[in-house]
């Protein structure tokens, strides 16, 4: 008995001796490197699960809290395998985002990376990747796309509206909508059977997002990759049905995908199913979610939610019943334009955004080795006290004053920034 408790002490005392020394040979490397400060965590896996299980919470700040009141708004973390340094601070997020394809690169985990497909807007390099942005761009900023995106929100917005029941479920029903919105100015598809199918295959790619990249390691990212190919196999049958009807001559549509064909240099299958993930992901994922939050944060805000109906009323009131919305009716709304902004800032879907240094590179006195990941976090800049008045609380009207303690285009970034600019 003794000897074995003897055996027992010496075994804890030498793991305590030999995680005090791996933290404090970690330590002194990273002021040896000129690293930030932080921690890498566990081997292996880092800190990557106290990240997930953050975000799978109501309030996923003390994650970023901890550490930036330990460390400063830059440390070092070590996630998804690989080590990164973390920014909330907005003028590195900044110099990160304008340096893409100079300093920096996009480099996301394998997970999301993998099921968006090689010809997506997260993987396209250079001067594709500048024609594909591009072309993006003018898409939806072309008036007669306006013209009848509005038409075609507004009809199918009645359509669902016009199925609802007394008890909602408000999240689904909105992916509901905004996916059929978004095939519709995709493919020309209205509501139907292959739209619904499309749509719960997509649920699972989405759903293998934040997995082991390793279908042998997760069952979740085996499904995605399943449900991947079944995404991809029904647009590329949409995608050659097209080209034959073109090649017959037949009337040519309105809609992405012949914009897409039309184009001068011309784009693959692939390279068009790959670039029509990458949208979806914003209509069944990121937009719905919004949408929710604002509904969540307008309840809990009845000042701001009556002000909203009451210029949306003044519009109404303008229209007759079959009168739909008109682009210029959508500039027209003021506030509604500020809850926008606010729900952006508040809610943070789009957490942040990860890139990799192409070399050494110095920011702010501190050191990023090349090869390195950087995670560039718009919702630590967003909910930082001091670039927002109380920023932790839902305020829309700070959008109509000067509460912004800095210029707000050097804080909000909603959609990223630089180069690679959500398109949304």
């Amino acid at each position: 008995m003794a000897f074995s408790f003897s055996f027992t002490a010496l075994a804890l005392l030498i793991s305590s001796l030999a995680a005090a020394f791996l933290l404090l040979f970690r330590r002194t490397r990273n002021r040896l490197m000129g690293l930030p400060p932080g921690s890498l965590g566990l081997p292996l896996i880092g800190e990557t699960l106290q990240l997930i299980k953050a975000y799978k919470t109501e309030n996923p700040e003390p994650f970023i809290d901890e550490r930036v009141a330990r460390y400063g708004s830059v440390f070092t973390t070590h996630l998804f395998g690989e080590p990164t340094v973390f920014s909330a601070d907005a003028e590195t997020n900044r110099f990160v985002l304008q340096n893409e394809g100079k300093l920096f690169e996009c480099a996301y985990p394998a997970s999301i990376s993998n099921l968006m497909g090689k010809h997506s807007l997260i993987r396209m390099e250079g001067s594709l990747h500048k024609r594909m942005h591009s072309f993006t761009m003018s898409f939806a900023n072309a008036s007669a796309m306006k013209d009848h995106l509005m038409v075609d929100i507004d009809r199918l917005v009645r359509f669902n509206l016009g199925s609802w029941s007394s008890c909602v479920l408000l999240m689904e029903e909105s992916k509901k909508m905004t996916f059929d919105v978004a095939v519709k100015q995709l493919t020309s598809f209205d509501p139907g059977e292959w739209s619904e199918n499309l749509r719960k295959e997509y649920h699972l790619v989405i759903e293998g997002f934040f997995s082991l990249s390793h279908p042998l390691f997760s069952t979740t990212y085996r499904k995605a990759i399943k449900a991947r190919r079944k995404v991809a196999e029904a647009l590329t049958a949409v995608i050659m049905e097209r080209r034959e009807e073109e090649k017959e001559g037949a009337e040519r549509k309105t809609d992405m995908l012949a914009a897409l064909i039309a184009a001068d240099d011309g784009f693959s299958d692939e390279e068009i199913v790959d670039f029509f993930v990458a949208i979806l992901v914003d209509a069944y994922e990121t937009t719905p979610t919004i949408m929710t939050l604002a509904v969540k944060f307008l309840t809990e805000t009845p000042l701001a939610l009556a002000q909203l109906k009451e210029e949306h009323e003044k519009i109404r009131a303008m229209k007759t019943d079959s009168e739909s919305l008109e682009w210029s009716d959508y500039k027209s709304m003021i506030f509604t334009q500020c809850v926008v902004n606010e729900t952006l800032r508040v809610a943070n879907v789009i957490g942040g955004v990860f890139r990799r240094a192409m070399t050494d590179v110095e920011i702010n006195g501190y050191k990023i080795p090349k090869g390195w990941k950087v995670f560039l976090s718009f919702r630590g800049v967003h909910l930082d006290p001091n670039n927002f008045n109380d920023a932790r609380t839902f305020n829309p009207w700070r959008w109509q004053s000067n509460s912004v303690t800095t210029s707000p285009s050097k804080v909000f970034t909603p959609f990223g920034g630089g180069p690679r600019i959500c398109p949304g």
